[in-house]
């Protein structure tokens, strides 16, 4: 299963061997994704008016939106998780941060490394947020210093989607739909990471 992949200028989007993208992704132009990255369905990275960069280990998840703006590239750096829905524009989501499902990181802010940035949060354009640190809000702002065991939630999560793109690459494959559950039906490989309210709670 191949993404759907477009050059345009002569430049060719590049994905590493290791990294697993979705046939229903769609690749434009200048992008680079790295090793054990994991792309979902349906995102959609155009590098048609500057760079996007995926680095080693970074996921970007279903449905996300990454736009380069001239003289702003779109990066998600080392270990980076982007959250369901997601639309960056021309920013950077530093070393293993996190930006939450359906939030939006604007034109030349930077996210700080090992931060997260809350669900449905609205990072202004040029805004620049500190290292360890939970954002949230419209527009966003530093809510408080992130705990050494948030951020080691965070890692695992991301480990998760490495190990989900080297599942994906090795058993995922077009199918058709069973007209009804085998006797004998077994579960999906899920992992151990528990949500995040329910790892605090504990």
């Amino acid at each position: 299963m191949r993404p759907t992949v477009y050059a345009i200028d002569g430049i060719i989007p590049v994905v590493h061997p290791t990294a697993f993208v979705h046939p229903t992704a769609v690749l434009i132009g200048d992008v680079i994704i790295g090793a054990r990255c994991y792309i979902g369905p349906l995102a959609s990275l155009r590098g048609d008016f500057g760079a996007i960069r995926i680095n080693d280990g970074a996921n970007v998840q279903d449905c996300c939106v990454m736009h380069a703006f001239p003289g702003q590239d779109a990066v998600v750096e080392e270990d980076g998780h982007i959250g369901h829905g997601a639309i960056l524009h021309g920013c950077v989501v530093g070393k293993n941060a996190l930006v939450g499902m359906n939030s939006v990181v604007m034109d030349g802010a930077v996210v700080g490394e090992s931060s997260i940035v809350a669900a449905q949060s609205f990072v202004k354009a040029g805004a620049i947020l500190p290292a360890r640190s939970l954002i949230g809000g419209t527009p966003a702002k530093v809510m408080r210093a992130l705990k050494d065991e948030e951020i080691t939630w965070k890692s695992a999560g991301t480990a998760e989607y490495q190990r989900l793109a080297f599942r994906s690459l090795t058993t995922m494959r077009a199918c058709e739909a069973l007209t009804a559950p085998e006797a004998d039906r077994g579960t999906v490989d899920a992992g151990t990471v528990a949500p995040l309210h329910v790892t605090k709670g504990a």
